[in-house]
């Protein structure tokens, strides 16, 4: 749920820059590419990376099944945010290129992504986490902090959980800075 907060404040930074686009204001299309990478590598290989590989699969042997259950509709949000992500980032690459057309697939799929997400936190919050506390069993709750540890060690690697927080910074200050 930590993680939740920091991709939260990258969804605030990301819908002021999108608001501020959509007014006509001046935003570097390499924030929205940043912010792709950002959700790329934080958002999505970290977080959905433990989601996907460990804590899901711990709520399967629980007994909550896949299809047609929690898990399923997290799944689909997952592909659902890595469309929107790679659409923005291919948007805002051409706008970079010097497309200004491209600038509404930038914000209509920024905006997507940010309501996607909001929603999909406050899910796995309030519903998917609580369901998984009391599915597993206690004894395996260490176990699967050891693993979250290790994916992000190991298979994100060292340091990189302190890059994309550092990033998150950045997009936060860049969202809100005239250019």
């Amino acid at each position: 749920m930590d993680e939740h907060r920091v991709i939260e404040r990258v969804l605030a930074a990301l819908q002021t820059a999108a608001e501020r686009v959509t007014k006509g204001e001046e935003m570097r299309p390499a924030f929205f590419i940043n912010a792709a990478l950002f959700i790329k590598n934080f958002a999505d290989g970290c977080h959905h990376r433990k989601e996907e590989g460990v804590l899901f699969v711990e709520m399967n042997k629980a007994g909550i099944p896949t299809q047609g259950g929690p898990i399923g509709v997290m799944l689909a949000e997952h592909e659902q945010g890595r469309g929107f992500t790679r659409e923005m980032r291919e948007a805002a690459e051409k706008w970079e290129a010097g497309d200004l057309s491209a600038k509404n697939a930038v914000t209509h799929n920024a905006l997507g992504y940010v309501a996607l997400l909001r929603q999909h936190i406050h899910k796995e919050d309030h519903v998917l986490f609580p369901m998984a506390n009391q599915a597993i069993p206690s004894e395996r709750h260490a176990e699967i902090d050891r693993e979250f540890e290790r994916i992000e060690v190991e298979e994100t690697g060292a340091g990189i959980h302190e890059k994309y927080l550092a990033l998150a910074e950045i997009l936060e200050k860049e969202s809100s800075r005239k250019i």
